[in-house]
C-alpha cells in the first residue's frame, strides 16, 4: 500500500512494533484480518450511517495496519502465497465497503445523486486500475505505473469524507472528482504499458 519513496521512513516508525508482535506470536494474516474487519465495520457502521468524520478516522486507523502485515511477514522469515492473496483480497473488500458506504447513505439520507454517482465510478476505476496490474502480471507482464495507486485513492477519498464530515463544503465532491480524473488516468496509463509490453503472441497454454 505504502508509495517507494515512503517505505523507508514507515519501515523505521513501525520497527519497534513489528519487533514486539513477532516476539508475541502475532501473525501476519491475524493482521490482515483485524484491519480489514475494522476496515469495512468502520465504512459500514459509520459513514454508511451519516457520521463521515468518525467514519473515515476509524477506517484510516484499520487502513494502516497494512502497513504492519508485510514488514511482519518479513520479520518471520517470509510470507506465504495465502498470505499474499488474502491482503490483496482485503483491500479489495475495504475498497468496497469504503466507496459503497457513500453510495448509501447519499443515496438515502444524505441525498447526494451527484456524490452517488461520483463514488460508483471511483469505485469501478479503483477495481479496474487493481484488475489490470493483477491481469499483466498474471501473464508475466510488469504493470507498476500509475499517478493513483491504492494509498493515493484511500488518501482523497478518506479526507473528502473526513473534511466533509467537518462540515467543509464541497470537500467530498473535490476529492472525488480529483479521485475520478487521475483513476482514469491510472487506468489509461496501465493499458498502455501493457499494450507496449504485451504485444507478442500469448504464450501457449499447458492443457
Amino acid at each position: 500500500m505504502i508509495s517507494g519513496s515512503a517505505r523507508p521512513v514507515v519501515a523505521k516508525i513501525v520497527a519497534p512494533v513489528i519487533g514486539r508482535l513477532a516476539r508475541s506470536g502475532v501473525t501476519p494474516d491475524a493482521i490482515t484480518i483485524t484491519g480489514t474487519l475494522g476496515a469495512v465495520a468502520g465504512a459500514v457502521g459509520l459513514i454508511g450511517t451519516g457520521q463521515l468524520f468518525w467514519g473515515a478516522f476509524t477506517v484510516t486507523v484499520f487502513v494502516l495496519l497494512d502497513m504492519l502485515d508485510g514488514a511482519l511477514a518479513r520479520a518471520r522469515g517470509g510470507g506465504s502465497l495465502f498470505g499474499a492473496v488474502l491482503d490483496s483480497t482485503g483491500d479489495r473488500a475495504a475498497d468496497v465497503a469504503i466507496f459503497g458506504a457513500l453510495v448509501w447513505w447519499f443515496s438515502g439520507a444524505g441525498d447526494n445523486r451527484l456524490i452517488v454517482l461520483l463514488a460508483l465510478l471511483c469505485l469501478v476505476l479503483g477495481v479496474l486500475t487493481s484488475y489490470i496490474k493483477a491481469r499483466a502480471e498474471g501473464v508475466g507482464l510488469s504493470c507498476d505505473v500509475g499517478v493513483a495507486e491504492r494509498t493515493e485513492r484511500l488518501i482523497l477519498v478518506l479526507v473528502g469524507t473526513g473534511f466533509s464530515g467537518l462540515g467543509i463544503p464541497y470537500a467530498l465532491h473535490v476529492a472525488l472528482w480529483v479521485l475520478l480524473v487521475v483513476s482514469a488516468i491510472t487506468v489509461g496509463q496501465r493499458f498502455l504499458v501493457v499494450r507496449q509490453a504485451g504485444s507478442g503472441p500469448l504464450a501457449p497454454q499447458t492443457p
